[in-house]
């Protein structure tokens, strides 16, 4: 494969409920619906195995920076992140590269 990879983990802040959990999977579920950019889409909580992990990951994929940046920036995107991610994270960690 020849592209661009996002990949972003989150650690929910304490006294994060399981329904704002699922509304932030729900939400970032729809939109490989709504950019049409997004080659590849994958999300999901922490199976648990180990301890120190993160809770939550996603990994986008894009045919190249252009598509991950028009990602990033797309109106969507951007209010899930403000109304649904933002007020519940503790931590992000995220990286890109060329796939």
């Amino acid at each position: 494969m020849s592209g661009f990879r996002h990949v972003v983990m989150f650690m929910w802040a304490e006294g994060t409920t399981t329904g704002q959990q699922e509304e932030v999977a729900a939400r970032l579920g729809e939109l490989p619906g709504v950019i049409p950019e997004i080659r590849g889409y994958s999300l999901g909580a922490d199976a648990g195995v180990n301890s120190s992990s993160y809770d939550f990951a996603v990994v986008a994929d894009f045919a190249d920076r252009e598509g991950y940046l028009a990602y990033r920036d797309h109106p969507a995107h951007r209010a899930v992140i403000d109304h649904f991610i933002t007020p519940i994270v503790a931590s992000r960690a995220a990286i890109q590269y060329e796939t």
